[in-house]
């Protein structure tokens, strides 16, 4: 796929705001509201921006302990990666997954109802998984800098 400029600052202001009207978005990248808004459904269709989500104040709207983890898998063959991958795509209380070089294999982002939630879960995990696994956990105490869109004005 190829971009453009024009697609790179629809991208960019997409990423920043993703409530803009398609008014708003064409006079940000300098096109008239129809092309606009053909570039910015191919840029969908392409898979290269959406799904559109709301940031939700989850502290405010329910009681919650968020936990990253570490996992160590005992045995180490694709079947085993790919094995462990569908279990952890199967827990909803797991929100990201990331498979990672160093001394453990991967990092899990664990948002659940309360610790308690968390240590049943990953008990469960450990003792009924399909891959046998060790595993780290690190409580978060606090947010100090929340997920505020990708430096798209650095990397580009």
């Amino acid at each position: 796929m190829s971009l453009d400029r024009t697609d790179l600052k629809i991208v960019t202001a997409v990423h920043r705001d993703g409530r803009i009207t398609n008014q708003a978005l064409s006079d940000t990248v300098g096109l008239s509201p129809s092309p606009c808004l053909q570039r910015f459904r191919r840029l969908e269709r392409e898979g290269l921006i959406g799904p559109f989500r709301a940031d939700v104040d989850l502290d405010r709207l329910c009681p919650n302990v968020m936990v990253l983890t570490t996992v160590s898998l005992d045995a180490a063959d694709h079947a085993d990666y790919r094995a462990f991958e569908a279990q952890v795509d199967a827990i909803p209380e797991i929100v990201q997954c990331f498979k990672v070089s160093g001394d453990f294999d991967y990092m899990l982002w664990f948002v659940c109802r309360s610790v308690a939630d968390y240590h049943e879960i990953s008990e469960k995990q450990i003792e009924d998984g399909v891959v046998k696994v060790r595993i780290s956990s690190h409580v978060v105490l606090d947010r100090t800098k929340d997920f505020d869109g990708f430096p798209l004005e650095k990397l580009l």
